[in-house]
C-alpha cells in the first residue's frame, strides 16, 4: 500500500515538474532580449582600455559638484545600473546628483604590464582632472565600490586637493582577518608563479573562487529558477544578474600582483606600509568628509575589514554606516533604494558648499 501512495506522489510530482518546464519554455520564449544598464549616459573620456561615461540629467543637479563613481576592477559596472527599479546610479541621479562612473575595460595579452599604478595615478588620477577640468570643478565628490572603494581611497590620500568628499562602499582596509576563505587562500596565494605563468589572470578563475566561498547559494540559486518559471519578471531579474555574472574582465597580471601582494598578503595600506610608485600611501592624509558603508551580512568583505577605516582616516567628519543586508544588496537591493541611496546622497549634496 505505502509503495503505491509514494509511487503516486512521484508521479504528481514529475507531472508537476514536466508543466513548469513547459511553461518556463513558454516563459523564455516569450521573453526578447534582456538588457541591462539602460539608464542613458555618454562616453565622454577614454584612454586606451578605460573609459568615463556621463549619465545624463533631464533637470539640474542639486550639487553643482560632481560625483566620480568607480567599481571594482574584476567585476563590470553594470550591476550599479541593473535594472530600472533596482539601479544605485538612476537612484542616485533622481535624489539630485551629477554623475561619471569609470568603465575599467577588458584586459587583453597586452595589457599584461598595466600595474597598480597605472589605474590609480594613471587612468583614475585622469579621469579625476578630466572630470574637474570639464566641470570647472576645483574638487570632485569620489565615490567607490568595493576593490573601488579601496582604490578611491588609495587615491583620495595621495590627491586630497582634488576630492570634496570620499564615499566607499563595502571596501576591504584591513585584510589581516581570516573570516572567510578568501582572505585564507589570498595569504597562500603564489601570485608571482600565477602572473609569470598566465600574465593576464583569466577571469574564470576569480569567479571560480568567489563561488567557492559559499557553494550552496549557487545550488539554491539553481534550484530557485523552478518556482519562477513561469513569471516573466522574476525571470528577467534573474536572468540580469546572471549576464553580469558572466561578464567578468580578466585582470591584468602586474596589478594583481601588487593588488594581493601588499593588500591581501602584506596588509600595508592599514598598516601605513603601502607604497604606489614615488608616493606613501598614508589613509591619514585623507582628511575630506568619508563616509564608509558596510553590509551587516557580508560574507565577502567581513565587517571587519571595512569598519577599521573609520580610524585609520583623518578625516573629522566621518561616519560608519551599518546598511542592513549583503554584499551585493548595498547596490541592488530594493532596500539599498529606499533607504541607502536617499542616505549617500543627502550626504553628498550637504557637503557640497
Amino acid at each position: 500500500m505505502n509503495n503505491m501512495v509514494n509511487s503516486s506522489e512521484v508521479l504528481q510530482e514529475m507531472l508537476k515538474t514536466s508543466e513548469q518546464l513547459v511553461k518556463g519554455y513558454e516563459t523564455l520564449q516569450n521573453l526578447g532580449e534582456v538588457e541591462v544598464a539602460t539608464t542613458p549616459k555618454e562616453l565622454v573620456w577614454q584612454s586606451d582600455l578605460v573609459k568615463l561615461y556621463h549619465y545624463k540629467r533631464d533637470t539640474p543637479a542639486k550639487s553643482k559638484i560632481p560625483v566620480l563613481v568607480s567599481f571594482a576592477i574584476m567585476n563590470r559596472h553594470d550591476v550599479l545600473d541593473l535594472q530600472p527599479d533596482r539601479s544605485l546610479m538612476k537612484k542616485l541621479l533622481e535624489e539630485g546628483l551629477d554623475i561619471y562612473i569609470m568603465d575599467w575595460g577588458y584586459p587583453q595579452k597586452q595589457h599584461r604590464y598595466l600595474t597598480l599604478e597605472d589605474y590609480i595615478l594613471g587612468f583614475m588620477n585622469d579621469a579625476v582632472d578630466f572630470v574637474r577640468r570639464t566641470t570647472k570643478s576645483e574638487k570632485i565628490h569620489k565615490m567607490g565600490i568595493c576593490q573601488g572603494g579601496t582604490f578611491s581611497a588609495i587615491y583620495a590620500s595621495i590627491f586630497p586637493e582634488k576630492i570634496q568628499t570620499l564615499t566607499t562602499y563595502v571596501a576591504p582596509y584591513d585584510f589581516s582577518g581570516n573570516e572567510n576563505m578568501l582572505y585564507k587562500w589570498t595569504k597562500e596565494l603564489d601570485v608571482d608563479a600565477m602572473v609569470d605563468a598566465m600574465g593576464v589572470i583569466p577571469a574564470d578563475m576569480i569567479n571560480n573562487a568567489f563561488s567557492m566561498l559559499k557553494p550552496s547559494m549557487d545550488i539554491a540559486k539553481y534550484i530557485g529558477v523552478m518556482g519562477m518559471l513561469d513569471d516573466k519578471a522574476k525571470m528577467e531579474n534573474f536572468l540580469r544578474m546572471e549576464m553580469w555574472k558572466a561578464d567578468t574582465p580578466d585582470l591584468a597580471g602586474e596589478m594583481f600582483r601588487k593588488y594581493i601582494k601588499d593588500l591581501w598578503r602584506d596588509n600595508k595600506l592599514i598598516k601605513g606600509e603601502m607604497e604606489l610608485g614615488a608616493h606613501k600611501v598614508n589613509l591619514k592624509n585623507v582628511t575630506m568628509p568619508f563616509l564608509n558603508i558596510y553590509a551587516t551580512e557580508d560574507n565577502i568583505i567581513p565587517n571587519s575589514s571595512t569598519i577599521p577605516a573609520n580610524d585609520a582616516v583623518g578625516s573629522k567628519d566621518k561616519e560608519n554606516y551599518a546598511f542592513g543586508g549583503g554584499h551585493i544588496g548595498v547596490f541592488v537591493g530594493g532596500k539599498s533604494q529606499k533607504e541607502l541611496a536617499p542616505k549617500v546622497a543627502k550626504w553628498v549634496i550637504e557637503r557640497s558648499k
